[in-house]
């Protein structure tokens, strides 16, 4: 029972270590102020999100490394030093850009990195029961660390100030991130929730043992679950970086109306994270990312011909749902087919599918709205690649032969 109670304590600081970290996704707030107070163009203050989710990606697989050795605890505690003060340095970039992208992107987003991949690779070990639940969880808080930062850091910008505004929140995470990754630890060697047993269903499509990240890189199924994650942050994230000029655009709202369409995304992120997860476990991984891929295609494939701000709000609180779990679901996935004692090293190694997909889905459609004149394209061709990557679902299955899954399945019946 005192197992019980303490991953579930464990559970709850992980959520708030991800709700900090994921105030990250609400830089559209600082983007104006930004570009009044200084000159920049949208284009040089867009650079420093991208830069930090770069920065992220690769930081969470060098997190996932440093935990195999010392444990996730200091790591989480690095990671939230490197988020605060990163933040708290931009304070510092009055005219000057080159700092702005080394404080809040390369060091608060190494910092973002390596915090995320603490809770992610520890929960999953503590909850082998409930893997895609307990991730879709964690990550949720990411999701929503939006929706509570944006309208704290808009109402510190208008009484203090933007770089101002970087200091105290720099403060705050610093300390939201700290304080819980206290409690990050890993469970006992070989540990399982009493009472419970793995379902024959759930022995056929997990590992028969603990890889490496050596050897799971030797895998082409880890390439399939990279191609899955990048495909799908590359059609969420596009959605992300042009929501409020494509509902003027396609709607024809004014900018204030449009502006209200991100605070409503950033809920579906948070919570498709965690429905999509809870989800997977029931009706497995490939068979979510399959539903997530098909919804997505019949939605871009809608969306041009939309001219009404409620559907179209509905429509775009879909792909959401699908961006967000994404990431609530492959956590658990990397889990099934690798095992979970280095499953930091390995997904972590995975996120850089964010990165990647963090860059090509905004360039994608900026480039061919900037060409074509309209999103209409744009919105086709990512349906197009939607409807292809709906394909992938039916290849990828657990690295081990099939004669050893049906041994375990008859042992665990």
């Amino acid at each position: 029972m005192e197992n019980i109670r303490n991953r579930w304590v464990i559970a709850v600081a992980g959520l708030v270590m991800q709700v900090a970290l994921g105030a990250v996704y609400a830089w559209s707030v600082f983007r104006d102020p930004l570009i009044r107070s200084f000159g920049w163009s949208i284009a040089q203050v867009t650079w420093t999100f991208t830069i930090a989710i770069l920065a992220l990606g690769f930081a969470a697989f060098a997190g996932g490394l440093w935990m195999a050795r010392s444990g996730p605890r200091v790591v989480g505690i690095a990671g939230g030093i490197l988020y605060g003060v990163g933040v708290f340095l931009a304070s510092f970039s009055a005219h000057r850009l080159w700092w702005l992208y080394i404080s809040y992107g390369l060091i608060g987003g190494a910092g973002i990195g390596l915090g995320y991949i603490v809770p992610v690779a520890t929960l999953v070990k503590w909850f082998p029961d409930r893997r895609g639940f307990i991730t879709g969880i964690a990550v949720a808080g990411f999701g929503t660390g939006a929706l509570i930062t944006a309208p704290v850091a808009a109402r510190l910008i208008t009484s203090v100030g933007v770089l101002s505004t970087f200091a105290i929140l720099g403060i705050a995470y610093l300390i939201i991130v700290v304080i819980p990754s206290l409690f990050m630890v890993n469970p006992p060697e070989g540990y399982t929730p009493p009472g419970w047993t793995p379902s024959a269903a759930q022995v056929a499509q997990r590992a028969a043992r603990d890889l490496t990240l050596r050897e799971a890189l030797s895998h082409w199924q880890w390439y399939g679950l990279w191609l899955l994650l990048f495909l799908n942050v590359s059609a969420g994230i596009s959605i992300i970086s042009q929501a409020s000029p494509m509902a003027q655009e396609i709607t024809g709202v004014n900018k204030f109306v449009a502006a209200g369409l991100v605070g409503i995304i950033s809920i579906a992120n948070g919570a498709g994270r965690f429905l999509w997860a809870w989800l997977s476990d029931l009706i497995g991984r490939r068979a979510v990312f399959l539903s997530m891929f098909l919804l997505q295609t019949v939605v871009f494939f809608v969306l041009p011909s939309i001219h009404g701000f409620g559907i179209f709000t509905v429509l775009t609180f879909l792909v959401l749902l699908c961006y967000g779990g994404g990431f609530g679901t492959m956590p658990a996935f990397a889990a099934d087919y690798f095992g979970a004692k280095n499953v930091g090293s390995i997904y972590g190694l995975m996120l850089t599918a964010w990165g990647f997909g963090g860059m090509l889905g905004p360039l994608l459609i900026a480039y061919i709205r900037q060409n074509t004149g309209v999103y209409r394209n744009a919105l086709y061709i990512l349906g197009v690649i939607m409807l292809v990557s709906a394909v992938i679902p039916f290849f990828v299955h657990p690295p081990k032969t099939q004669a050893f899954a049906r041994d375990e399945t008859r042992r665990a019946a």
